[in-house]
């Protein structure tokens, strides 16, 4: 017989499906001529479904090189775990409706599958904290920019992490439960496999854990416990089991060898004071061993993988200044423009004034608040913080239009404005004359894509030199290989790109013949970023005149959007 628990679950579940597929259809129907021809939303989409591809025909599992990236290939610092869901989809479906329309579901099937998952967790979430699910779900859909990120066509890794870390939010609002617990520590050792970009936002949700075990909380010691032995067996199990030719990589930027040294190490930290709570009953006692234990984790991290207290700290000065500079999402909240400050982070700050209030009469606020905050502080050093931050916002914004219901028209329509979402964009843009800029790689390059593409293709397979962020879109819809991409471990390539553009034409001939590059491709807007760096004596000068040196001969037609030049050999 169906218990109401389960009742209650599907009815959760068949919401949250309801609005995924609503909104799914929609935002399909609405980006449909670019998504039928998979010109997916960022580059990150389109590099993760060609490191698919070339899965399936083929590469081996633990091989994220990227071979047509960079000078000699670049071993991405991705995991394979976001690719398990859509390459099964398009293995199975490709036997039956061809490659393309098998990649075309795939890459609107699995973010709408995160999506629906996401939206559950927040029904979840709000249910545990006593306030309508359905409502929350409603807020949670609507929860720009957090929806951006299952948009159609969104099949990197940032909506999975999103998912990965609702499972830990649960599990800090429900009711102590060991086996929740185990379930978001192997949540938070899969998030961490995948990527960093969480990793602030679980070490908060540690913080809250070791927190109620120091106070006592009744069953805390056994949460502490199930978490961390979860979380150390998923990491374990994480190097056995997902080891790439790039473990060695001396970086912190992925599941490298040094990630996991440091992770690992970090991880013993809880389980030891879950086995210490057995003899060190009183708060004080254990508050001081929790304090012990976090400097020692500092200190073996510091000694053992300092890099990942800094995972960008050994980025070129220069790539540093001209391109991740330039890289919005990677701004912080306070360095961005006024109307996407307000667009990114309106409902986040709504949601945290909210939980604040609602926490000083129900403690059991404070383990979300502590996530919110946790976001926006994230969202101050790197605006993509702003993402997790709106939809943790959902379930205190639906307790306020709850309250609000109660107490007349006018404030429940309030508190529905301060809950969508989609409303701040509209209103930054209101008061600022200045659309929402979207948070992009780099720079915009002036080119179209669709045209460059397009002239790319009539190409013969080759090595082109093209703005970073063109290179990335076309790598996955063309067949040539490109020096350059948005991706900071391709250093060699992107100093190269900016190397040759400022040297002279001479120094520059050499440097193109060296790197077997065939074809220089940019729009007229490409390579803003690195004018005040050119002297007028160098290459970009002279494109920028229309004066090519002689053995840069044009290919495309004048007037083409996308200006193509063939290197001529040395006779």
């Amino acid at each position: 017989m169906e218990t109401r628990a389960h009742r209650i679950e599907w009815r959760d579940l068949a919401v949250a499906c309801a609005l995924a597929c609503v909104l799914t259809l929609a935002w399909a129907a609405r980006d449909w001529s670019a998504l039928s021809a998979l010109a997916l939303p960022d580059t990150d989409d389109g590099m993760r479904l060609q490191q698919i591809r070339d899965w399936l025909g083929g590469q081996a599992f633990g091989d994220l090189m990227q071979y047509r990236l960079g000078p000699d290939g670049l071993i991405m610092h991705w995991s394979r775990i976001p690719d398990l869901v859509p390459a099964a989809i398009i293995a199975l479906l490709t036997p039956l409706i061809g490659a393309h329309d098998a990649e075309l579901t795939a890459v609107i099937l699995w973010p709408a599958m995160l999506f629906a998952g996401a939206l559950m967790l927040i029904g979840g979430i709000a249910r545990a904290l006593e306030t309508q699910p359905a409502v929350a779900q409603v807020i949670a859909a609507l929860a720009y920019p957090a929806t951006t990120l299952f948009l159609p066509g969104r099949i990197d890794h940032h909506g999975l992490q999103i998912l990965l870390l609702l499972i830990v939010a649960l599990m800090l609002v429900r009711p102590m439960s060991w086996r929740s617990a185990a379930t978001a520590g192997l949540a938070t050792a899969v998030s961490l496999a995948i990527g960093m970009e969480t990793a602030p936002l679980l070490a908060a949700a540690a913080a809250v854990l070791v927190l109620q075990w120091i106070a006592g909380a009744r069953g805390a010691q056994a949460r502490l416990g199930a978490w961390s032995v979860t979380l150390t067996l998923g990491f374990a199990a994480g190097a056995a089991l997902l080891r790439t030719n790039g473990w060695t990589y001396p970086s912190c930027d992925g599941f490298t060898e040094t990630l996991w040294r440091a992770a690992q190490g970090a991880a013993i930290v809880p389980l030891l004071l879950a086995l210490i709570g057995f003899i060190v009953p009183d708060s004080r006692s254990r508050a001081a061993c929790a304090i012990l234990g976090g400097l020692a984790a500092l200190a073996f991290v510091h000694l053992t993988a300092p890099i990942c207290l800094s995972p960008y700290a050994g980025l070129d000065s220069m790539l540093n200044d001209i391109w991740l500079s330039n890289v919005a999402e990677a701004q912080p909240l306070f360095e961005t423009d006024l109307t996407t400050a307000i667009g990114y982070a309106g409902i986040m700050v709504a949601g945290i004034g909210t939980s604040a209030w609602f926490a000083r009469r129900d403690a059991r606020w404070l383990s979300l608040l502590a996530l919110q905050i946790a976001s926006l502080a994230l969202a101050c050093i790197q605006l993509r913080g702003a993402y997790a931050g709106a939809i943790l916002a959902a379930p205190a914004l639906a307790a306020l239009v709850a309250a609000a219901r109660r107490r007349g028209t006018l404030r429940l329509i309030l508190a529905w404005f301060a809950s969508a979402g989609i409303a701040y964009p509209a209103m930054a843009t209101a008061l600022t004359s200045r659309p929402v800029s979207e948070p992009v790689r780099e720079a915009p390059n002036g080119c179209s894509l669709d045209g460059a593409i397009d002239a790319l293709r009539d190409l013969p397979p080759s090595r082109i030199l093209a703005p970073v962020d063109l290179s990335a879109r076309a790598l996955p819809a063309t067949e040539h290989r490109f020096l350059a991409g948005p991706y900071h471990r391709n250093e060699a390539g992107n100093r190269a790109l900016y190397r040759i553009l400022t040297s002279k034409p001479l120094a520059g001939r050499a440097q193109f013949a060296a790197l077997d590059i065939s074809y220089l491709a940019y729009c007229e807007g490409s390579f803003g970023e690195v004018d005040a760096r050119a002297d007028r004596d160098s290459l970009l000068a002279l494109l920028r005149h229309d004066a090519p040196p002689q053995w840069l001969q044009p290919v495309s037609p004048p007037g083409a959007p996308l200006i193509i030049l063939a290197v001529k050999q040395p006779e």
